[in-house]
């Protein structure tokens, strides 16, 4: 497959994972570009990666924004990662917003390490596998999110490994507010069942 996304994105993304290789960062990319991977064809406008670093690689990030001109948004950059743990960009060539998402936790670090590579523009860009997808759009929650869900779960259901899906939903179910989280993930396998049946 040579392309996944318009050129724009295409190019955009092949630099974005140039630029962090070259700075020895890990990550993977999520959201929406994830999606039109594992899931379904959807309007996307931004591209959501997922690196494998605490804030204190905040200027290798803005390093890799100079390099590909992405505007920094907030004023303060310091200040808002500090807060949100994210550095939302946009490059204005294209218009395209980039949110680059500093992550510390066992559970991101192994979805990097799993991440399903892909070449773009000539470059190997490492995307969330399935499972992953899933279990972002899940926690997320909200009505799109479980719709992709439910999307990469159809295309995908057979090949999943379901016994990896509900470790980190069991997991996740400890976080307030995500209570229901098993039970999501059982709809959607049912779903499946259903389909196949």
């Amino acid at each position: 497959m040579d392309s996944l996304q318009p050129p724009d994105f295409s190019s955009l993304i092949a630099g974005i994972s140039r630029e962090l290789r070259a700075r020895r960062l890990s990550f993977m990319l999520i959201g929406g570009q994830a999606v039109l991977l594992h899931g379904r064809p959807r309007l996307t406008e931004d591209i959501d990666v997922t690196l494998a670093a605490d804030p204190t690689r905040l200027v290798d990030v803005l390093e890799v924004c100079a390099a590909l001109k992405l505007r920094t948004l907030p004023e303060d950059i310091e200040s808002f990662v500090r807060r949100t743990f994210v550095v939302p960009v946009l490059h204005e060539q294209t218009s395209i917003r980039v949110d680059f998402i500093f992550s510390t936790t066992p559970y991101e670090r192994e979805a990097i390490d799993r991440a399903v590579v892909v070449q773009l523009a000539g470059e190997s860009v490492p995307f969330a596998a399935a499972e992953d997808l899933i279990i972002h759009k899940l926690f997320a929650g909200r009505s799109t999110d479980l719709e992709d869900a439910a999307t990469v779960v159809r295309r995908k259901g057979g090949e999943l490994d379901w016994a990896y899906l509900e470790r980190w939903v069991r997991e996740f179910a400890s976080v307030p507010g995500r209570a229901d989280l098993p039970h999501l993930l059982g709809d959607l396998r049912r779903q499946l069942d259903e389909q196949e049946d």
